[in-house]
């Protein structure tokens, strides 16, 4: 249940780290709901996004907050590929929520009761010099792990499940995410990440049970 997943990352509020807002820092982030129902959450300091809109959108530069959103709704969808089971899922409503942490959450489709593998590509930050994302997975019943999408990886992580939690495939040390690590990174991703289960239950309730599929132009 959500309440779990909120408990199981509050416990870990004494991590949070001032530096969470760098624009070097992202995380990704799929939870579970009622009914097999997921909402996809992306998180960075806005200062992030708003490098990645000057730079892709340079001669079509946005002149109002909406526009802004509507930019980052679709910069989003055309550098996220994530696929259960070998299938690619689909992304229905958006919605962008601006802020010094901005957050970028989509309604998901296509995620089967029954997952074996998982494979993630997020490059909506790779021209960050330095990026890392935190990559995090709430299913119910699983174990909760961290992975990090970066330029060693190319941004993309493929996952296996093994027993009641996902492993990456090929065991690549360098792609876990452990809380224990002492580095300042640790801070950063838990900060975020404690942000974002807490705000999900808030942003949810935006959405309608219906599908509905964006649709943007440049």
């Amino acid at each position: 249940m959500m309440y779990k997943k909120i408990l199981f990352i509050g416990l870990l509020f004494i991590t949070l780290a001032a530096k969470a807002h760098q624009a070097d820092v992202s995380t990704t982030m799929l939870v579970e709901r009622e009914n097999n129902t997921w909402v996809l959450q992306i998180s960075a300091s806005l200062t992030a996004f708003q490098q990645e809109i000057r730079t892709h959108f340079s001669e079509t530069p946005y002149k109002t907050p909406e526009e802004f959103q509507q930019m980052v709704l679709y910069h989003i969808q055309n550098n996220l590929h994530i696929s259960f089971n070998g299938k690619d899922i689909s992304f229905g409503k958006g919605v962008v929520k601006l802020g010094h942490e901005t957050k970028v959450v989509f309604e998901v489709f296509g995620i089967p009761s029954e997952i074996n593998s998982v494979l993630v590509k997020n490059s909506a930050f790779k021209d960050i010099h330095r990026n890392q994302s935190a990559l995090v997975l709430f299913k119910e019943g699983f174990n909760k792990k961290h992975f990090v999408l970066n330029n060693d990886n190319n941004h993309t992580l493929e996952l296996k499940v093994n027993g009641k939690g996902f492993v990456e495939l090929g065991e690549k040390k360098a792609g876990l995410f452990t809380i224990g690590k002492a580095s300042g990174l640790t801070g950063m991703f838990i900060g975020f990440v404690i942000i974002l289960v807490i705000s999900m239950i808030a942003i949810s309730r935006l959405f309608r049970p219906e599908k509905m599929i964006m649709r943007h132009s440049r």
